[in-house]
């Protein structure tokens, strides 16, 4: 059941709506019972941690705020 609680929405903005609350259930019903969810890209560490640090040395310090120094 929906239920708008505030707004007065469209007939047209309610059948979007409604279309997406279908499909990401219909997707949800679709995987397999024992099958993991895919990972988004934005969750996956390999985004955040693809550049490399400064590695030690007498300069690191001058390389530790400035990246494309």
């Amino acid at each position: 059941m929906i239920k708008v609680v505030r707004g007065n929405p469209t007939p047209e903005d309610l059948a979007a709506a409604l279309a997406v609350v279908r499909a990401r259930a219909a997707a949800a019903q679709a995987l397999p019972a024992g099958a993991p969810a895919p990972r988004d890209s934005w969750s996956d560490p390999a985004r955040i941690a693809g550049h490399r640090l400064p590695q030690p040395g007498p300069v690191s310090w001058s390389r530790t705020y400035w990246p494309g120094a």
